[in-house]
């Protein structure tokens, strides 16, 4: 962010719960409010969630070009908020948005879909490793847990 710091109209009360990151900025989770589809993470500082909350349109701190930017506006592909919320620890922001377009740069819907770790994972049926070796090396035989 820039070395002084910007006046923000950011409700005090709200403010006051925030727990920034040493640079002043919080995660900002964007989600489609009608699917639950998690489309992007960019990040605000109080100024940033001050013009999200009154705008309805979700802005951001660009941290490597170190200034505002509104979701869609050189783009087209709009987020229109429809809520907005902290997190139990306020330390990250969830706002449910309207997506118009692509939420990614990369034209993509989200900016979750091109390196997928793992996926269809089954918790009944996969192995956890952690779980599997305290269970081995409790000397509790298989059939008893």
């Amino acid at each position: 962010m820039t070395s002084t710091p910007t006046p923000s109209s950011l409700d005090p009360a709200v403010a006051a719960r925030l727990k920034r990151s040493p640079d002043g900025l919080v995660p900002a989770i964007a989600q489609q409010y009608d699917t639950g589809e998690v489309l992007m993470l960019g990040w605000m500082d109080d100024e940033a969630l001050h013009r999200t909350l009154t705008t309805g349109r979700c802005t951001y701190w660009s941290r490597s070009r170190r200034e505002y930017w509104v979701k869609g506006d050189t783009s087209g592909h709009v987020q229109q908020v429809r809520s907005v919320a902290l997190d139990c620890d306020a330390d990250t922001v969830l706002v449910q948005v309207d997506q118009t377009g692509a939420a990614c740069h990369t034209g993509a819907r989200t900016c979750f879909e091109a390196d997928v770790l793992l996926k269809d994972a089954d918790p009944l049926t996969d192995a956890d490793p952690l779980t599997d070796a305290a269970v081995a090396d409790s000397g509790v035989p298989a059939s008893d847990q």
